[in-house]
């Protein structure tokens, strides 16, 4: 079996320091924002080169965290991708606001700026991208448009860790960058985890104090807050393998070197790198018209695959607006429609690699 993340084995491979590292949380007997916390969002402001971290709860929290700090509410429209999972809209109507759906660039499948741009009206208050699958969005052009329209840019950064533009870190240059640790993520831990960034001083109060129950003073709340505190183990664990963050990456991008050979002359679009980032391959996803002849040969081979997204954001029930139809986005409907995801890890191996790509040869006839 081939599986599309193989937790086991790196957990086999940092088994030593990652039990040390929760046996000291057990025997300390502090869980909940101690010493690994701290110490952890010391390390991730260092290595994103942000002047705040805040860890929370979850990816998702951090979304809604961040548009919390931002006083962003009803009446206000945030501008974003369609395609990309529901978290990034539903924290916009978290908080009240309208989340307004964008097309994508058709190689990247990242917000198309020049969609953006269409779709700023009087109500917009901010831009909210995504770096999917690990790519960087055009954040030039992005900075641009928020600055000449007074407008707030927020980074949905869970799936990009580690992915930089000219060596500036995704979430480390806007308003704010909200990260995921969830397991599979390319910094995962055991559990759920997030994190916000920013170099806004009062920005970080604010988030410290709504991750806690609005308190920054124990039993005094100045605000209804959120009980959203990554716990200690899981700062642990995170800790250790932030210290191998780079070479994960690079090794995910190896990875990607090795599919690009293999998928070469095969009926299948691989990933693009646009050349303005640093691509960190969270997912390897490639375009495909054959999607379930691929799916069924890959499946009997017992190797791991996934769609993902079948359903763009526009189109999901949550969203449905039965007093208008759906926007019109037809690049993200297409991509739905023919993406198709492929195991990748930094443990995958080319003889792994090769024998996935033999399996999609032979399906393709």
């Amino acid at each position: 079996m081939i599986p599309m993340v193989d937790l086991q084995r790196q957990y086999h491979d940092l088994r030593g320091e990652i039990d040390a590292a929760i046996a000291e949380v057990l025997e300390s007997t502090r869980f909940i924002l101690g010493p690994n916390v701290q110490a952890l969002e010391s390390e991730l402001a260092e290595y994103l080169g942000v002047t705040h971290a805040v860890t929370c709860a979850s990816g998702t929290d951090a979304l809604h965290l961040a548009l919390r700090a931002a006083d962003l509410g009803p009446g206000d429209e945030i501008i974003t991708t369609p395609f990309t999972f529901i978290a990034t809209a539903e924290a916009i109507r978290y908080v009240g606001a309208e989340p307004v759906f964008v097309d994508i660039d058709p190689r990247t499948f990242n917000i198309d700026p020049e969609a953006v741009a269409a779709a700023i009206t009087p109500r917009t208050r901010a831009i909210l991208p995504v770096h999917l699958f690990g790519q960087p969005a055009d954040m030039p052009a992005l900075t641009r448009l928020a600055e000449d329209h007074l407008l707030l840019l927020i980074e949905d950064c869970a799936q990009s860790f580690g992915a930089h533009i000219s060596g500036v870190q995704t979430g480390s240059a806007t308003a704010f960058g909200c990260f995921s640790f969830f397991p599979s993520k390319n910094l995962g831990g055991y559990g759920d985890g997030g994190l916000v960034t920013t170099n806004c001083t009062p920005a970080a109060e604010r988030l410290l104090k709504l991750r806690n129950h609005g308190s920054k003073v124990r039993y005094h709340h100045d605000e209804i807050g959120y009980n959203s505190r990554l716990d200690e183990i899981q700062a642990a664990i995170l800790r250790v393998k932030l210290k191998r963050i780079d070479e994960f990456n690079q090794a995910r991008r190896r990875v990607a070197a090795r599919y690009a050979e293999v998928l070469e002359d095969l009926d299948v679009e691989i990933p693009y790198e646009d050349g303005i980032g640093v691509h960190v391959y969270h997912q390897y996803t490639v375009l495909t018209d054959h999607r379930e002849a691929i799916m069924k040969a890959l499946q009997a081979a017992d190797i791991g695959h996934a769609v993902y997204y079948p359903i763009p954001l526009h189109r999901q029930a949550a969203f449905d607006r039965r007093e208008k139809a759906p926007p019109s986005l037809p690049v993200s409907e297409s991509v739905a429609a023919r993406c198709l995801s492929l195991p990748v890890f930094p443990e995958l191996e080319d003889a792994q690699i090769d024998f996935i790509g033999e399996r999609i040869r032979a399906a393709l006839g």
